[in-house]
């Protein structure tokens, strides 16, 4: 090859070598994943594509997953094994497996990190973990089904919503009773709160809407469309917009609180978008897609995707850790969890 030829390769494979290292960017609610649903549109993506995570093998069936306040312990809730694994989060290695109830599908740990309720799909319960000691101390009777829940900030009320029900219980978390039940809209799915506690948004599935509830008068007071088959909610820390996975649109919408509950924007993610976490300075949300075995990286300020991340297969439940570095992925037909570096601090 002559010379100047050569010299011109070589800077073109500089080049491409910057650019994988650009694009090498790395970042409840998951729910019911055996309903069918109908056909979604074609995907289409242009997005970079991040290099593949680190995984640690819990249970059958992980879908729920969730982080404690000090962002040492993650929480898997394993459905096909009726239990929940705990990760230390320094060493990505699981020091725990607590038996829980019938079929669990989602966890949430309280904002003093002291527990972790477990929503059991098939025993219209709630457990409640000590964490301290890793046991079930208490066993919550809720609705039919229960899927997505979420802690008010304050940590003294749970919101569950149950999927057969068509319900939210609202629980008292300081005696683990059920206050009040919230009729919503149909097979209500994913549940958050918002940053202030006057807010709780849910997803209703067969309904393609979101009901947001008044937590201090326990009603709700708006109910907006969606996409279609609503699955995954996360609210913003400044509580500004809420970030919907649509499973049957493949799509997630974003709702500005500031708009009077409208949606403004409708973003195309990966095949059956299902999980859905905002980093605490609110300017990505990443969203699990089920039927791409990837993560959606979106930058919230344009509302475009800027990475799509390849992880293990059908993943659902994720979290982000409180410091926005790792983000835990529940990988339904993998039996594992992706942990991924997202580059942030």
């Amino acid at each position: 090859m002559p010379r100047d030829k050569a010299v011109v390769a070589a800077l073109i494979g500089a080049a491409g070598a910057v650019v994988a290292s650009v694009v090498g960017v790395a970042a409840l609610i998951l729910f019911d994943p055996d309903s069918p649903q109908p056909n979604p549109p074609p995907l289409t993506t242009t997005t970079p594509t991040a290099p593949a995570p680190a995984r640690i093998t819990v249970g059958d069936y992980p879908l729920g997953a969730a982080v404690s306040p000090d962002g040492r312990r993650a929480y898997i809730a394993n459905r096909d094994s009726d239990t929940v694994s705990v990760i230390d989060t320094g060493s990505n290695t699981v020091t725990a497996t607590i038996p829980v109830g019938k079929n669990p599908v989602d966890v949430a740990v309280s904002p003093d990190g002291r527990r972790a309720y477990i929503a059991n799909d098939n025993a219209a319960a709630v457990s409640v973990i000590d964490t301290g000691s890793n046991t079930v101390t208490a066993t919550i009777p809720v609705g039919n089904s229960p899927h997505g829940m979420a802690f008010a900030l304050d940590g003294r009320r749970a919101y569950i919503a149950n999927r057969d029900s068509d319900i939210v219980s609202v629980i008292d978390a300081e005696n683990n009773t059920v206050t009040t039940t919230i009729p919503v809209g149909d097979y209500p799915l994913g549940v958050a709160v918002s940053s202030d506690g006057r807010r709780a948004y849910i997803t209703n599935g067969r309904s393609d809407t979101v009901s947001v509830i008044d937590t201090g008068s326990n009603t709700v007071t708006a109910t907006i469309p969606v996409g279609g088959y609503p699955v995954g909610v996360a609210v913003s820390s400044d509580g500004r917009r809420a970030y919907i996975t649509n499973r049957g649109s493949n799509t997630v919408s974003v709702i500005d609180d500031t708009e009077n509950n409208t949606v403004t924007a409708t973003i195309p993610v990966g095949g059956d978008p299902v999980g859905v976490a905002v980093s605490s300075d609110g300017r990505r949300a990443y969203i699990t897609n089920r039927g791409s075995n990837t993560v959606s990286v979106i930058d919230t300020g344009s509302n475009t995707v800027t990475a799509t991340i390849p992880v293990g297969n059908s993943p659902h439940g994720m979290a982000l850790a409180p410091n926005g570095r790792r983000a835990y992925i529940a990988n339904r037909d993998s039996d594992n969890v992706s942990v991924i570096d997202t580059g942030i601090g």
